[in-house]
């Protein structure tokens, strides 16, 4: 009979979420959608990624941001947020770090929000409806 040790595990690998000194990275999740913070927030926990913060809207994200500082590596950010939109936000963030690495969220038909983001300093962007591969590619990408 064949024991464990003979069959490699298939899920081995290095979480993603992993920095090279083997802690995670610090996420702060910046969305108006309960359902897609818990959604990013699930995609990257399952891959030893630790989430530091969420907020509701941009304002509360840049305030998050601030006392969360230097103790957060990525942010995600919707671009469409009431009190103030992703774009604002993202701005203002930058304005405080310039070295933040901030990846915009938006819905298909975006497209002009999107690239103000990116020419404001967003590192990357992310369609929604979320994909986990996408999701982590694009964090990754950024990461690295």
């Amino acid at each position: 009979m064949k024991a464990n040790a003979d069959f490699p595990n298939i899920n081995s690998k290095q979480p993603e979420g992993l920095n090279p000194m083997g802690e995670p990275y610090r996420v702060l999740i910046i969305d108006d959608s309960m359902f897609v913070q818990k959604q990013i927030g699930q995609i990257l926990t399952s891959e030893g990624f630790e989430v530091v913060g969420t907020a509701n809207d941009g304002l509360d994200g840049l305030e998050q941001y601030k006392s969360l500082y230097p103790n957060v590596d990525i942010v995600t950010m919707d671009i469409t947020m009431p009190r103030l939109d992703g774009v604002s936000s993202l701005t203002k963030i930058i304005e405080f770090d310039k070295d933040a690495k901030v990846i915009m969220i938006s819905a298909l038909g975006k497209e002009d929000l999107v690239k103000n983001a990116l020419i404001a300093g967003a590192k990357n962007y992310i369609v929604k409806p979320l994909n986990r591969k996408k999701v982590l590619d694009r964090i990754k990408a950024i990461l690295d």
